[in-house]
């Protein structure tokens, strides 16, 4: 016999037991942007290879291993979208919206060929927001502020902010010539990926999780002490007003991000929980890049967040469950049974939220009754021939101690709108 077919490595399915928490989590952050005034955009899984070549930069690890990337029959070179930004910024272009500020954000599935581990995962899903058009440290705060709103709301009270800035590209590309400097003396002690990275991206050396390259960085010279005047001012702004707002922070000089477009503010929500894949949302300014996409000079902002590792600390806390059903119609002989679609219909138009399910598949009173009890509903609503001759419907309560009745057709509704209403209510 031949092997099951099995998901693809590092892809995964998300069954229905943790379906809740996805839609808790999701419903909770559309609340929390659309209180900020931000829109939704959706754009496609797949584009042109070249405008994550071009964005993200050629020499990260995320274009240069991570990226499922191919030709399709026209020879076009295609990727699966490794993150959102670059098409939220593609799509600000191509549709002429960045004449006026734009707050946008997205949901959905981005792709990198990873390792798979715990939190980190092939297919994985973020949502993301991007603020087009403005270039005071003012929006810069807001959308930290708005992601501590959203751990709020989720019942988070365990995460950490880092703070960074990698400044200006001027002052970027000083700060790059001091440490590729101070760096080269060490050589000899660099990991592996480190003495690759000192040609080609010397700042992600910084994030570098290898112990002995930690200890070389420690000594390493800051990017503070290359700042202006310009730079420095911004980032003060935005410490003394998270410290107004009551955040707290940790400015951390060795925080860079892994993308080569980001310039000035960064910064990351850490959890401890979750091992070494901590870091549950991060972002920061990129000033530079609807230009370098070839449109108009344009300062932005934005961050993402990874649902998986939210969802997997959500289902820790254990405070998410899918409800149970309402009810669950029990129809028996050919007559009720041909009574049933248009009763459950009309009981679905009378009570909205109503969750009912109607046993398919035909079998005896006694095994449909089984069904109803294994499915988890809280009723059992009971059509034969007898019922149907006297136009009543029997209803059984399956979790609690109450006596069964029969109830008129016209007055089942009202009895389940009701029966609904208290459970949604304790």
């Amino acid at each position: 016999m031949s092997k099951n077919i099995q998901a693809i490595r590092g892809m995964h399915d998300i069954l229905p037991d943790r379906i809740a928490i996805w839609h808790r989590l999701e419903d909770t952050a559309r609340e929390v942007l659309s209180g900020y005034g931000y829109t939704e955009i959706r754009t496609p899984l797949v584009e042109v290879t070249e405008l994550f070549s071009r964005s993200i930069g050629e020499v990260t690890d995320i274009v240069e291993k991570e990226m499922y990337s191919f030709e399709d029959r026209n020879g076009d070179g295609l990727s699966l979208r490794p993150e959102g930004t670059a098409s939220c910024v593609r799509a600000a272009i191509e549709h002429g919206m960045l004449m006026q500020p734009q707050r946008l954000w997205y949901r959905g599935p981005m792709f990198r060929y990873e390792r798979p581990q715990r939190g980190r995962y092939r297919q994985f899903h973020q949502i993301g927001v991007e603020a087009f058009g403005l270039a005071g440290p003012d929006i810069d705060l807001e959308i930290i502020l708005l992601t501590a709103r959203l751990w709020r709301a989720l019942g988070f009270e365990r995460f950490r902010l880092e703070l960074n800035t990698l400044g200006d590209q001027a002052e970027r590309q000083a700060y790059r010539e001091r440490l590729v400097a101070y760096l080269s003396t060490h050589l000899d002690q660099l990991d592996a990926d480190s003495q690759r990275r000192l040609a080609t991206n010397p700042l992600r050396i910084l994030d570098s999780k290898n112990p002995q390259t930690q200890q070389i960085v420690a000594d390493a010279p800051t990017l503070m002490d290359c700042l202006g005047d310009e730079t420095r001012s911004h980032f003060e702004q935005i410490c003394r007003n998270l410290d107004a707002a009551g955040i707290g922070y940790q400015i951390n000089p060795r925080l860079v991000r892994g993308l080569d477009y980001y310039n000035r503010t960064v910064f990351e929500w850490i959890t401890d929980e979750l091992g070494a894949q901590g870091t549950v949302c991060a972002g920061g300014r990129y000033d530079g890049l609807v230009a370098q996409l070839g449109g108009r000079p344009t300062p932005a902002v934005g961050f993402a967040m990874g649902l998986e590792r939210l969802v997997e600390l959500m289902q820790q806390d254990g405070q998410f469950a899918e409800p149970p059903l309402d009810a669950y119609f029990v129809a028996v002989g050919d007559k009720a049974q041909a009574a049933t679609p248009r009763l459950t219909e009309q009981l679905r138009d009378a009570v909205p939220g109503l969750r009912l399910l109607a046993h398919c598949g035909g079998g005896s009173f006694k095994s449909q009754f089984k069904k109803a009890d294994k499915s988890g509903a809280r009723l059992a609503l009971i059509l034969g021939e007898d019922e149907l001759a006297r136009q009543v419907v029997g209803v059984k309560h399956l979790r609690e101690d109450v006596e069964q009745r029969e109830l008129e057709m016209e007055a089942l509704a009202a009895y389940l709108r009701a029966a609904t209403t208290s459970s949604a209510e304790t």
